[in-house]
Formats: structure tokens, sequence, C-alpha cells
């Protein structure tokens, strides 16, 4: 409490305080000292233009300027005189803690009402403390007080007796100027028209309003001093806490610790058995070696012996034999001698780089808070970050890439992406990186990715826009292709053997926009009748193009054309191919219409309204016929889809 005693000015305890309108108090000595003549730019307010925003000290200070010789106001107010005249007033005082000024008449800081409880609680407290006081006439570095009277200023004033009328008593209580008053003040008229009020009744009243404020505010106190013990007690509980978890993790390291050492053991372990194993294949060999040379040595001495013969005819009785013996020999030594059957090098490696990533990826995984006796989750992951340069657009597919947040726990993540239309799923998985085909061309898409776990989906990472090509360039699909057809240069050339119809997909499928593609007829020969277009993925490979109701074509003789879809034939055509002629194939998803051109003229349209998905360029040939696919080229220059 001695922080409310203390003046603010003088910063000892308060001595003849006087309330200031803002409820502020100040000594009446730091008030006279503190007084002066207003500034220029400094006046007093318009009682009709009161700060509603103040205190009621304030508006009763304004309202009841001419009783009190007081009026409040901001720095900026202009001052009036107590008859409403724009006169500067003589001096003003500005609160030391809110700033607000206090303009005076020439009696200045005594205008200010005494503030006789603050005096009585000062001085109630000096005498239960035995404080010193300090000396009230030093104005610097006030010393302690030498003599001091025996009642203190506000004893030697009457608390309820009237200022202006001596001897009478404070027993009424004005409600219009929140003052107390005598019946003397009362009888000259000054406050004869205004609402009157038993002083005792109105300070009962008072004293019981602030003593419930008290006790709501003893309420909110003895809470916040549980909060404040609650507070240091898990302060103790988190150290503890973090004492047991360094436990932990010491002790799980050291698990993994030893799992290493248990590992390095099965790896020197299966590292000797290959030593053992290859030294067991070298002694066998040379066992073998070693019994072919004794052999060898006993066949060389053997001959030398038998050339020491004298007798012609006993030689030539087992020249030959010998002969082929030693030839045979020689011959078994050549194919024998070559290289160890077993390497010296140890054909092994110990990789490190998984393990390696996985202790870069060894970190604590945030968890979701939970109360006591609850099962503890791991908290929604955090926010992932795409890693810019390992992101890439090529033809209508994204490669996407991404860093998890690493104290998260993931059990998968999702790729959403955004067309202009909003953000949708289109991918979901625990990969990473992923790629996403199938997407539109010439578009921009908007990319993000986000983590999710058993808590939830967490935030996504901030946004990434990427352009798929303009144009598409693709070839033939190995895995979509019949196995009679065979491709060849980098899978844009085909030929096929068969005399049944054969078909071959594009390695690329459309979904929108409008797509040109065409082929070169590399070898035309006999009765052979290719078939040119489009195609679902599920459309039969071992039949012509347009036979079932999963494709769309034109197929071409030497003569004519026809048009076909789920063996339908129409839009015949006259005209064929040879070799060296050029098939174009324009298919506009917009207007949904498949347009045919040979040599660059217009050859025959199909009109597939109504439908959706998406569609893959498609060929079918048989024997006598290859052709060689040509794409990311612009559509005709007189195409109207």
């Amino acid at each position: 409490m001695e922080d409310e005693l203390r003046c603010a000015a003088c910063h000892q305890f308060y001595s003849n305080p006087v309330l200031l309108p803002c409820g502020h108090a100040l000594c009446l000595n730091c008030a006279l000292q503190r007084q002066c003549a207003p500034s220029a730019s400094a006046s007093r307010p318009d009682p009709d233009e009161s700060d509603t925003s103040g205190s009621d000290v304030d508006k009763l200070s304004v309202a009841s300027e001419t009783d009190s010789g007081v009026v409040c106001g901001g720095s900026g107010s202009r001052p009036h005189s107590y008859l409403g005249s724009p006169e500067p007033a003589p001096l003003a005082l500005q609160c030391r803690q809110c700033g607000k000024h206090v303009y005076f008449d020439e009696n200045g800081a005594y205008n200010l009402p005494r503030y006789r409880t603050l005096q009585k609680v000062v001085d109630r407290y000096v005498e239960a403390k035995d404080v010193t006081l300090k000396c009230q006439l030093c104005e610097a570095a006030p010393r302690d007080a030498a003599v001091l009277c025996e009642q203190s200023l506000a004893r030697h004033q009457q608390p309820s007796c009237c200022a202006e009328h001596p001897g009478q008593q404070l027993v009424n209580y004005c409600v219009d100027c929140k003052l107390a008053v005598c019946n003397g003040c009362v009888q000259e008229g000054k406050h004869r028209s205004h609402e009157l009020q038993s002083l005792a009744a109105v300070a009962k009243t008072h004293k019981t309003d602030l003593s419930f404020h008290l006790q709501q505010l003893t309420e909110r106190a003895k809470v916040a001093a549980d909060y404040i013990h609650q507070l240091k007690g898990l302060a103790d509980v988190v150290t503890d806490n973090c004492t047991d978890f360094e436990a932990s993790i010491a002790e799980q390291c050291d698990q993994l610790i030893e799992l290493v050492h248990q590992r390095r053991e099965q790896l020197v372990q299966y590292l000797h058995s290959t030593r053992d194993d290859k030294i067991r294949s070298l002694k066998q060999q040379v066992s073998q070696a070693t019994a072919r040379l004794q052999q060898t040595n006993g066949l060389l001495m053997f001959c030398i012996e038998a050339l020491k013969e004298r007798d012609d005819s006993a030689f030539l009785q087992i020249s030959q034999t010998l002969t082929h013996r030693v030839a045979s020999y020689d011959l078994m030594w050549g194919r024998d001698i070559t290289e160890p059957h077993v390497s010296a090098d140890l054909d092994l490696s110990l990789e490190t780089a998984t393990v390696r990533a996985a202790l870069q990826q060894f970190n604590f995984i945030e968890m979701r808070p939970c109360k006591p006796g609850e099962e503890r989750q791991p908290a929604a992951p955090g926010r992932p970050t795409l890693v810019a340069e390992e992101c890439s657009a090529e033809n209508n597919t994204l490669t996407l890439s991404w860093r998890p947040q690493p104290t998260s726990h993931h059990d998968g993540f999702i790729v959403q992406l955004d067309d202009g239309g909003g953000f949708k799923d289109a991918y979901c998985g625990r990969e990473t990186p992923c790629r996403i085909s199938g997407l539109h061309f010439n578009t921009r898409y908007t990319c993000r990715v986000k983590g999710y776990n058993s808590s939830g989906d967490g935030p996504p990472s901030d946004a990434l826009c990427l352009k798929t090509t303009d144009v598409a360039w693709f070839t033939f699909d190995p895995s979509g292709r019949h196995r009679d057809i065979v491709l060849s240069r980098g899978d844009c050339s085909a030929t096929c053997d068969s005399f049944e119809s054969r078909l071959a997909l594009g390695s690329v499928g459309f979904a929108r926009g409008v797509h040109y593609w065409e082929f070169s007829v590399d070898k035309f020969e006999g009765n052979a009748d290719p078939a040119f277009g489009m195609a679902r993925a599920g459309v039969s490979r071992d039949a012509m193009l347009g036979k079932d109701n999963k494709g769309w074509s034109m197929y071409i003789d030497g003569k004519r054309s026809w048009l076909m879809h789920q063996d339908i034939h129409s839009g015949r055509a006259e005209g064929g191919i040879k070799a060296g002629d050029t098939v174009g194939v324009l298919l506009n998803l917009t207007t949904q219409k498949l347009t045919f051109y040979v040599n660059d003229v217009i050859q025959g349209r199909i009109d597939f309204g109504g439908l959706q998905g998406t569609f893959y360029p498609a060929v079918s040939l048989n024997r006598n016929v290859s052709v060689t696919l040509h794409t990311a080229l612009d559509p005709p220059g007189d195409a109207d889809g």
C-alpha cells in the first residue's frame, strides 16, 4: 500500500494532500510549487464542450467551476472566465500521473479540496509503521523532520465542518455539485434548487458500493494469487518433466547405439562369412591345381625317362600314347589356368545414406496437449515447405517436392491444385516428391501441400505457381500398344507385321483445350487401311481404331476414307494416301470436334459433343504400313474446329 501513500511529485508520504479533478492527489505544497501561468497553446475548456470521455470528477469540476474556482481540461482546450468570457485563466496545474490540466483563479491550488481520507490513512500508516517523516519545508533533498506537530494538519481542521461557514456541520450532500454542504450553504441559496440528500446516507451508500467492488477485486486478487502459485508450481513441473525427458532421450539414444553395435556385429559376421567362403573356394582351387600339378610332374618325369630309351622299337610302342597325354595335359592347363574362381576384392559396399537421412530426421515430435489420463496424440502437422528449385512442369505433368515440418508426425500429405476454380485435392500419400499427370495444357496451376495425421490436417504450405506447356509433345506409349506393333526412333515411329489391325496410344491424354498432331506415312503398300484418331484409355488394342465405343477414327486406303465410331461407318470421302503423305488430327475439346487432314486439306470431321473425360491420340496399323508421329505443332491456320 505504501506506493498509494506517496506523492507522485515529491515521492514522500502525502502531507496535507489535495484532490485533483481527475481523481489523483498531490501534496498541497507540491501543488503550489507546480502551479504556473498557462502557456499560450494551453487553454481552459468550454463547459458546453467538456470531454465526455473523462471521469465523473472531471465533469463535476466543469459543472461547478463557479463554486470551486477550478476547471479541468486537456492540454489543448481554451480557458474561459467564470462569466463565460474568453479570458485566460491566471494559473494552471498539470496532473503528474494522467497529464490533464487544471485551471485556477487567483487563489490557485488553494481552491482544491483537501483529501482528508488520504491524510488519515497516511497518519495511521506512519503511526503503525513508526516511519520518520521528512521536513515539509525542504524543497530539494528533504531531511528528516526534527520537530513535529502533535497533530497533523488534517487534524487541526474540523473534518465535518463547512469551510465557508465555520462552526456548522456538514450534514447534507448536493447531488448536482457532488459536494458536502452545511445548512448555511443551503440557506444562502447556492444549492437551494439542487437535489440534497443526507450526508450520512450518501456516505453509507458509497461505502456499500465501494465494499462491493472491493470484494469483487479481492476475489480477483485471490484468483490471481492462486494463478501465480499455479504458474510457479508449473515451472517446477516443467523442470521435472525436462529432467525425465532428458533421461528418456539418453535411454532411447543408448538403445539406438546398442542397435548400431548389434548391427555392426551382424555386418562383421557376414563379412567374415564372405571371407571364409572366398578362402574356402581358393583352397579348393589350390587343392585341385596341386593335384593336377603332381600328375603333370609325374608325367614329365616319366616322359624324360622314356626319352632315354635306346630301344627304338620299345620307344615307338609308347611314343604316340605319351605324346597324346602330354598334349592333353597341355590343353588342360591352358583351360584351367585362367583366373582364380573368386576375386580377392569384396563385392560389398556399406550403404549408410538411408541411415544418415533417418538420423537427419531424428527429432522431437510435437504432441497435442491433453488432460491427465488421456492418451497422448501427436499434434496436427506443421506447415511444410515447397522446394521451388525441385518443382517443375513438363508437358501436362507437375513434379512437386517439399520438406516436411521436422518436429511433426505425418501419416501422409495432401497436394492441392488451383487452376482458377479453387483448390482441389490432387494427390494424397506418403511419398515425396510426387508427380501429378493428366493436367490441362497451357494452364497456370497454384500448388500447395499440407500434412495430416490422427489429429487432423495441418496448415498448408506457401503457394507455388507452375504453368504447363502451351502445346503438347508426346510419343507412342510403349505400355499402351499391342505387342505386334514395333516402336523405334525414340518411340515416335510405329510399324506392324500383322495382317490384323493393331492399335497404339499416345503417351499423353487431353481433357480440355485444342491440340494438333500429325503422322507422316513412311511406308504404304497393298491394301493397307490405317486408322487415325483418338481413344479412351480402355480401348481395345487388337482391333481397328473405331471398332468399339472407346475409339473415334478416320480409316483410309489408297483411294478413299471413312469415319468410324462404335463400328458405325460414315462420312465417306474420295482421296487416299500414299507413302510420303501427311495425316493431321485436330482435337478441339472446346467445341468437341475431331477434324482430319490429308496433306493440310480437311478430309473429314467427327462431332463427339456431350462427352467429357480424357482422350489419347491413337492409331491402328496392319501389315505394310509404317508411320512417324509429330507433336508440339500449332493447328492449321484455316482450322475452325
